[in-house]
């Protein structure tokens, strides 16, 4: 066994160690379900960003930055605001219930058993085929660097992150899941730097990149487009990245592995700072990983395929401690999603659709841990039966939550006329409403213009579905008197000396996106501009190109998130 072999498979035992002593203190459904909702800003944080960060950044998204737009580091940091809003106008409310899944949240909040079903199968069918895609995923990289063959490798993944969430629940997964966020991040940070470095530093291979024969418009703000290409033309790559980014958003706000994270938070001052901290720590990663994939462009432009591209690099550019590492990275990232997935499918299928059978708390979790088996055989028979497709799996299964949860979940807290049958309908309209559309996308029966995203079409469809049902329905006293609870804000929540602290964080998250503009001014708009300017023609900075107006962006959002944090938290929690 080489190097890379031997530290995937040591980093793969110490996450089942770790996960599988903790699992040892677990002692209630509660703290299996939500660790006791004694979760630090650590914790909640580590979860938060090494669920959302999954294989598909390091693979899927490195490859596009790699061959077709690696401009999208410039790109305005839109998904990241939803962790912002997210917290404030849900996660806060939705810690506040008590509840121990969303589904669960939707019961309460609706006094109804159909809406728990309903978000309880969304969540059982979405998930389940993102963790297939991130299964095999993991699987791809293990039987690619390991003497062990695909269908070995998968199933060492699936037992491996199966094992420490089955036993130790939520538990098992925020602390393993707070160990490889901090191990990916660091590698990520050495990896990035080592491969500026092998091409004589960030500016030099920025000038090399606007000069790559073959790729010349890469580093343009809106890539490489053209006839033959995903994108005809600049405004086409606009619309899509801006309806893409806005339904990643309320991806972060409120999709259920996501915002479940909240109901661990040891209190609502936990769950606002760790939204702060998540957002700017995963705009920093992903900063990094988008800034290390183009450039391996210089050492070879024709790596395919292209999702492997920090693979190859791990393989031929960095040594091989730090390939090692990096590699361990990835498949950290892929375990520590894979994790957070099943306890959420396997809590959904006990909790929300089947219920615990037993009057004890040892009853309950035994058939918890027992659901949480049955759902993970299942998936690992689906990963194996199912062709390897894991683009399109995390393509189908990635935003349906913004359009099957994302109106309900917002006027849950915000409208007192929606009624349960509207918040039943409108899950299941807008989950139909996207997946419909995308399967035959899929299947090539019918092609749709970018403005028609399905995540679009799901969206429109559960809006006015929701509007509709609720014109035609009442609200009931149950409902209604619910909602009013969720809105006074507890007297153990009013703490002023942790609610100023809280401040503070809203201030770095507006601290945040001036340093990310001046970084992409200093470090992205200048030589890129530069590189362009003829040598015998003065350098003058154009202060309005597409690419300028992209770094300006991010001082935009970040300081109006940042402004948001800080109004919510000073009026909620300060204000007498």
């Amino acid at each position: 066994m080489n190097i890379y072999t031997i530290t995937i498979l040591l980093s793969i035992l110490a996450y089942v160690i770790i996960g599988n002593y903790v699992g040892r203190k677990v002692r209630g459904l509660e703290d299996y379900f939500v660790v006791s909702r004694q979760a630090s800003v650590l914790l909640i944080v580590g979860t938060l960003v090494a669920s959302f960060l999954s294989t598909n950044t390091f693979t899927g998204q490195a490859g596009f930055n790699y061959d077709r737009n690696a401009a999208i580091l410039l790109a305005p940091g839109i998904l990241l605001c939803g962790y912002i809003y997210g917290a404030l106008y849900f996660g806060r409310y939705l810690r506040r219930s008590r509840s121990l899944t969303v589904a669960e949240y939707f019961a309460k909040r609706f006094n109804s058993r159909r809406v728990q079903l309903v978000a309880g199968i969304t969540v059982i069918v979405g998930i389940g085929f993102y963790l297939i895609a991130v299964s095999q995923g993991v699987a791809l990289i293990i039987s690619n660097l390991t003497p062990l063959s695909y269908t070995l490798a998968l199933f060492v993944a699936w037992a491996s992150y199966s094992s420490f969430t089955l036993y130790a629940g939520s538990r098992g997964v925020v602390i393993t899941d707070t160990i490889m966020f901090m191990m990916f991040s660091i590698v990520t940070l050495l990896a990035a730097f080592a491969i500026f470095n092998e091409h004589g530093g960030w500016f030099a291979a920025m000038d090399s990149l606007v000069h790559l024969e073959g790729k010349e418009d890469l580093m343009a703000w809106h890539g490489m487009t053209g006839p033959d290409l995903q994108f005809k033309t600049p405004t086409e790559f606009l619309i899509w990245f801006l309806i893409l980014m806005v339904a990643w958003s309320f991806v972060t706000a409120i999709s259920p592995w996501q915002s479940s994270r909240y109901l661990m938070a040891k209190s609502e001052q936990v769950v606002l700072r760790s939204a702060c901290v998540a957002a700017i720590s995963i705009g920093v990663i992903q900063g990094l990983v988008y800034a290390a994939a183009p450039v391996v462009n210089l050492s070879n432009a024709a790596i395919e395929p292209r999702d492997e591209v920090l693979v190859w690099a791990a393989l031929n550019i960095l040594s091989p401690l730090l390939g090692a590492w990096l590699l361990a990275g990835l498949v950290a990232a892929a375990l520590s999603s894979a994790s957070t997935f099943l306890s959420l499918i396997g809590f959904n299928l006990s909790h929300d659709i089947l219920h615990e059978r037993g009057d004890d708390e040892k009853s309950k979790l035994n058939f918890s841990r027992k659901m949480m088996l049955v759902a993970g055989l299942l998936i690992l028979v689906a990963s194996v039966s199912l062709e390897q497709n894991i683009l399109w799996f995390t393509y189908f299964a990635g935003t349906l939550f913004a359009s099957a949860w994302g109106p309900v979940a917002i006027m849950s807290i915000w409208s007192d006329r929606i009624t349960a049958a509207a918040a039943f309908w409108g899950i299941t309209s807008g989950f139909l409403g996207n997946a419909i559309p995308k399967l035959l996308v899929s299947l090539d029966v019918v092609e749709l213009p970018v403005y028609l995203d399905p995540i679009v079409i799901g969206a429109a469809i559960s809006l006015v579905v929701v509007l509709a049902v609720s014109r035609y329905t009442s609200v009931t006293e149950i409902e209604r008197n619910y909602r009013l609870s969720l809105l006074k804000t507890p007297i153990e929540e009013r703490d002023e000396n942790a609610a100023k602290k809280t401040l503070r964080y809203a201030i770095a998250v507006g601290v945040f996106g001036l340093a990310m503009t001046t970084l992409m001014l200093v470090f992205y708009v200048t030589p890129y501009q530069k590189a362009h300017t003829p040598t015998n023609v003065d350098f003058r900075f154009e202060w309005s190109s597409g690419e300028a107006i992209f770094a300006y962006s991010w001082a935009v959002l970040f300081i109006f998130m940042g402004w948001l944090m800080y109004r919510g938290t000073r009026n909620e929690y300060l204000t007498t």
